[in-house]
């Protein structure tokens, strides 16, 4: 009776040793996706900054070709 108490108890120790194990990696991996995620953010968060520029640059090139337009004749289509 007492082996097979000692069995047994030798197989908890062996689940509840897996258990941490496990527990570790998935901490492991939770924390590594929040840092990939934080990037992410970040990441998403430059574009959206670039892009705005980007608009900007475009509105003000936009607007710079209009000034420079002089119309070759009277009343006709502007050609920068």
């Amino acid at each position: 009776m007492q082996t097979l108490m000692d069995n047994l108890q030798l197989k908890v120790q062996s689940y509840k040793q897996q258990i941490e194990a496990v527990e570790a990696q998935a901490n492991q991996y939770l924390s590594e996706y929040k840092k990939q995620q934080h990037e992410l953010n970040e990441a998403q968060e430059r574009a959206k900054i670039a892009e705005s520029q980007v608009n900007k640059i475009k509105i003000k090139m936009e607007e710079f070709g209009k000034k420079r337009c002089v119309p070759l004749v009277h009343n006709s289509e502007c050609h920068p």
